[in-house]
């Protein structure tokens, strides 16, 4: 219980931090924002007037302690272009990037915790080196490729070139296919590199040896000896995967023209639109921040020495 107040202490001081730099962030973006929705022909008294309605006329800290107020009431504001509240912006907006992540962060563990586990059998003690170098080159290549390189090229090859996928939008199931992979291909080449080193090591350990010795069925033996030993590790990466697919989503989303929160923050940032744009910021922090204390909970029950040590 000490441990789980200590991490929900520093979530609350992280959610702060995040909050105030959110707001601070926004309001340094150079530009009025009230011009830019209200376009160059309006006069200055009805800027001015929309200046005071939004109480973008107070002074900095005015505004901030107003926004802070707000958040302890639910309240996020208004959009400046399309005068919505701005939940319902991010109510509208986020099913469909939590659709992605929640079909992306799956599919990369059902692939990448197989094909790390099969690697590292099969490169075990040195053997098969043509496999090794060919897998470490493959994930190095995808790893060093910028997400929304990734993004392009698939759309290019699939869409465009073979037209067999559509290139954007969300209408059917087909049009989920890019985005997901977009999103999950460089998880999958960073996790199954951690599955393989992991699996490795613990494949070294005395247990495993005796569990041979033994001669239980190689099913056995990775399901029930090795795969728990490779959780601990693996977890901590997949906390982060889920967190990074759903911040992720803003590149992606903007590629595909996905109808979710991360192609509306861009918009609302081009548009000086601060309201939306601030509280999609800080979903994104509350998402991350949440994750974060989440994994680092599930690691203390399953190895409560490591976590009361790193505490």
């Amino acid at each position: 219980m000490r441990f789980v107040v200590r991490r929900l202490a520093r979530l609350v001081l992280s959610l702060m931090v995040v909050v105030t730099a959110s707001f601070a962030m926004i309001h340094l973006i150079p530009g009025d924002p009230v011009r830019a929705a209200l376009g160059p022909t309006a006069s200055a008294e009805v800027v001015a007037a929309r200046r005071a309605e939004l109480g973008l006329d107070k002074p900095l800290h005015t505004q901030f302690w107003d926004y802070l107020t707000g958040l302890f009431h639910g309240e996020l504001g208004t959009s400046i272009i399309s005068q919505e509240p701005v939940r319902q912006v991010i109510a509208d907006r986020l099913p469909s990037t939590l659709q992605l992540a929640a079909l992306s962060v799956p599919i990369t563990l059902l692939l990448a915790v197989p094909l790390g586990m099969w690697l590292a059998a099969r490169t075990e003690n040195g053997r098969h080196r043509g496999t090794e170098m060919a897998f470490a080159s493959m994930s190095g290549v995808i790893l060093a490729v910028p997400e929304f390189v990734i993004a392009i090229t698939l759309v290019v090859v699939f869409a465009v070139t073979f037209k067999w996928l559509p290139p954007g939008g969300k209408e059917g199931a087909s049009t989920f296919v890019l985005p997901v992979t977009a999103l999950a291909l460089g998880p999958v080449a960073l996790i199954s590199r951690l599955v393989r080193l992991e699996t490795l090591r613990v494949l070294g350990e005395e247990y495993v040896r005796v569990a041979r010795a033994k001669r239980l069925k190689p099913a056995r033996l990775y399901l029930w000896h090795v795969l728990p030993n490779t959780l601990t590790a693996t977890l901590t990466i997949a906390g982060m995967l889920l967190a990074g697919a759903v911040a992720g989503s803003v590149i992606v989303e903007n590629v595909f023209a996905w109808p979710g929160v991360g192609s509306r923050v861009v918009q609302s940032i081009t548009n000086k639109d601060y309201p939306v744009a601030q509280g999609i910021v800080l979903l994104y922090g509350v998402v991350i921040l949440t994750v974060n204390i989440g994994v680092d909970i599930l690691l203390a029950l399953a190895d409560p020495r490591s976590q009361i040590r790193r505490s």
